[in-house]
């Protein structure tokens, strides 16, 4: 199928659970890229995943694999707190970056990337692979051609308590390592800012892809019986009104979504958990046919089409049609005044 078509070499850093559900088989598959090369620090699991997904390459030191002149990029799918030095090595090393979101812990940090990713001239996307959910995509034209001016946005994500019988029945066996590199402290030591950063990022980033900049927020979380709440009303800075519902967990199925009003029609989406790579079911009502429309979305392998469009991007040139740097920061800054604005109630 690529005969004679260039392919984006790959090198995946982190053989941890994200590249196994998601990373490995999404450069195995892509139709432009290819898996060059893998790495991780734990030989056990990279041996594994290099039998198991049969990189050209595998090494354990990932200023090795940054050295290597035939990788042209690299996935970063380590521990959210080594997204920003791994990112700005790949970048100084002059590799395009497809990077994991959160881009990273603090704004301090994300900005700090900011002029590493100018001065390499390289490709740099940040992993929100919700923008490659054909569901959404659907939205989004809508928005930007006949909807005419949003009014509001409303969009929720609720973890479900039930989630993980899901993704253990979907999900490929996870091969796990006591070598594996961990951050120096543990991530769900503040569960509060582990929840935001993990589930938080995609519902930011959704509302900011379909309404634009946001201005301000207005938050407000509640924890009862385990269960962290967020109701966020947000200020854009085109002027829509925005309510965002973050939960984890709740106490019934996987609960995501969005409703969108505008000038010339509305929309309502349906959004499953990710791993069962399934599109949004997304209803479009146009006030101008009077007629709802929906897009089948049968390919839902978002993180393939992730890969996919950013190696577009890298072999043929043109805009990025994923998620950026600045979006990335702004996903962190986002996240981050959500967190200041509980604090001072």
């Amino acid at each position: 199928m690529n005969e004679g078509k260039p392919l984006l070499k790959v090198g995946i850093l982190g053989c941890g659970p994200i590249s196994q559900a998601g990373h490995f088989e999404s450069a195995v598959k892509a139709r432009n890229a290819e898996l060059y090369a893998i790495c991780d620090v734990a030989e056990d699991l990279r041996a594994r995943m290099a039998a198991t997904h049969a990189p050209k390459k595998a090494f354990s030191d990932y200023d090795v694999m940054l050295a290597d002149p035939d990788v042209d990029a690299v996935i970063i799918a380590t521990a959210d707190a080594f997204h920003v030095a791994a990112a700005a090595r790949a970048l100084e090393a002059g590799k395009h970056v497809l990077c994991e979101k959160p881009l990273g812990m603090t704004v301090e940090e994300v900005e700090g990337l900011r002029p590493v990713v100018e001065k390499s001239g390289k490709v740099f996307q940040v992993g929100h692979m919700k923008r490659y959910d054909a569901g959404l995509q659907s939205a989004k034209h809508f928005i930007d051609t006949d909807m005419g001016e949003m009014l509001a946005l409303k969009a929720w994500y609720c973890d479900s308590t039930h989630r993980y019988a899901v993704t253990d029945a979907v999900q490929p066996y996870m091969i796990r390592s006591a070598d594996a590199k961990k951050p120096s402290r543990n991530p769900k030591a503040d569960l509060e800012q582990y929840f935001m950063l993990a589930h938080g990022s995609h519902l930011l980033d959704t509302a900011r892809y379909f309404a634009g900049p946001i201005r301000a927020v207005d938050a407000r979380l509640r924890q009862r019986f385990g269960a962290y709440s967020w109701f966020i009303d947000v200020e854009f800075e085109n002027g829509v009104m925005g309510h965002l519902d973050l939960t984890v967990a709740v106490r019934m199925d996987w609960h995501e979504g969005f409703q969108i009003y505008g000038e010339y029609g509305s929309i309502l989406g349906k959004t499953y958990n990710p791993w069962l790579f399934k599109s949004s079911e997304v209803d479009i009502f146009s006030e101008r046919t009077g007629a709802t429309s929906r897009v089948l979305g049968a390919d839902g392998h978002f993180y393939r089409r992730q890969l996919e469009g950013f190696a577009d991007t890298v072999l043929q040139g043109g805009p990025l049609t994923g998620a950026g740097i600045e979006d990335g920061i702004a996903s962190v800054r986002g996240m981050a005044a959500v967190m200041q604005s509980v604090r001072e109630k």
